[in-house]
C-alpha cells in the first residue's frame, strides 16, 4: 500500500512586493519533498472564492498532490515585506480557510498510511484545525515520522501548544530566533549564556528539550551563521553557502523537506544535513518558495 509524506497545515498565498506566490510551510515542505519522488500530500483547506481556485490549480501545475476542503472561509494571504538583506517580513490574515481544516475520512485515511509527517503551530491557533491536526497525529502508524516545524509567527503560539506538539514529535525544526524565544517559556536556564559562547548555550538548550520530550533530534538553523543537527550524543554543523538571496521565503521549508526526504531514503544525518544545505541556498537564488528545480 502506498505511504504517503504530508504537509498539514495552513496553505496561504504569500503577497510580495511585485508578486503573489502560493506557500505556507506545509505545502512548502510537501512541495519539496514530492520534488525528491515520494508520494507527498499537501493537507489544508481553500475558501469558496477566486484564491481557492487558484490555489488548486497551482497545486495541479506544480505536480503536488493535496487534499484541500472548500470551507466557508477565505483563502488564507500573507502580507509579506522584503527587508535590505532578503528577509521576509509577514503579515498573516486570521480566520481564514486553513484555520477551518475540517477532519474528514479521507484525511484520516491517509493519516493511517502516513510514512511522515510535518506540522507546525501556526496551523494549530484555532479550535477546528488544531483539533484536526492532533486528531491526524493519533491516528498515524507507530513508524511515522512526525516532525514538529515550529513556525512562530507574530504572538499565534502558546506554551501548551508548544509543549503539546513537542510530545506528539520526533524531531524538532526550530531557528535561532525561534529557540531564545521559547527557552525561558519552556524553562531553560537563559543565564548560562552569560558564562558560555551563544552556539553553546544554543546546543545545551536543544539538548534539553530532546531529553525532555523524548525528542530523536533537534534541526537548528541559523541564518547566515550555519544549521546544526543536534540528537542526544552528537553534534553536526555545516555552513551557509555565499549565494545570491533574490529573498528567503521558504528557504527554512525547503531545508525541511529536503532533510526528511533524505533520511526516508537511508541516507546517514550529515548527508541529509548536506542535501537540507544545498536545497536552501538554491530557494534563496529564487523568487518564492516553490521554484522549479
Amino acid at each position: 500500500m502506498k505511504r504517503y509524506v504530508v504537509g498539514l497545515g495552513e496553505a496561504l498565498w504569500d503577497v510580495l512586493p511585485t508578486e503573489r506566490k502560493l506557500g505556507g510551510a506545509p505545502a512548502n515542505f510537501a512541495y519539496h519533498v514530492a520534488q525528491t519522488g515520494f508520494d507527498a500530500i499537501a493537507i489544508s483547506a481553500v475558501g469558496n472564492d477566486t484564491l481557492g481556485d487558484e490555489t488548486l490549480q497551482c497545486f495541479k501545475s506544480k505536480q503536488l498532490d493535496y487534499i484541500m476542503p472548500r470551507v466557508e472561509f477565505p483563502t488564507g494571504t500573507v502580507q509579506v515585506t522584503v527587508d535590505a538583506a532578503g528577509i521576509p517580513l509577514y503579515e498573516i490574515k486570521r480566520n481564514v480557510a486553513w484555520d477551518h481544516i475540517p477532519l474528514t475520512t479521507e484525511i484520516i485515511e491517509v493519516a493511517k498510511n502516513c510514512k511522515a509527517v510535518c506540522f507546525g503551530s501556526l496551523a494549530q491557533r484555532e479550535d477546528e484545525s488544531r483539533n484536526t491536526i492532533e486528531k491526524f497525529l493519533d491516528s498515524v502508524p507507530n513508524d511515522c515520522l512526525r516532525i514538529f516545524d515550529i513556525n512562530i509567527r507574530q504572538q499565534f503560539y502558546t506554551k501548551q501548544l508548544i509543549e503539546n506538539s513537542l510530545k506528539k514529535s520526533d524531531i524538532l525544526k526550530i531557528n535561532d530566533e525561534e529557540l531564545e524565544l521559547i527557552a525561558p517559556m519552556l524553562g531553560y536556564d537563559q543565564d548560562s549564556s552569560r558564562n558560555s559562547r551563544l552556539e553553546e548555550h544554543q546546543i545545551a538548550v536543544t539538548q534539553g528539550v530532546i531529553h525532555d520530550y523524548n525528542l530523536q533530534m533537534v534541526v537548528l538553523t541559523c541564518g547566515t551563521n550555519g544549521s546544526y543537527i543536534i540528537t542526544s550524543n552528537e553534534v553536526l554543523y555545516r555552513s551557509t553557502p555565499k549565494v545570491h538571496v533574490v529573498d528567503t521565503v521558504g528557504a527554512g521549508d525547503s531545508f525541511t523537506g529536503a532533510f526528511v526526504a533524505s533520511l526516508l531514503k537511508g541516507d546517514c544525518l550529515e548527508e541529509a544535513h548536506r542535501k537540507a544545505v544545498d536545497t536552501s541556498a538554491f530557494v534563496c537564488t529564487k523568487s518564492g518558495a516553490m521554484p522549479s528545480y
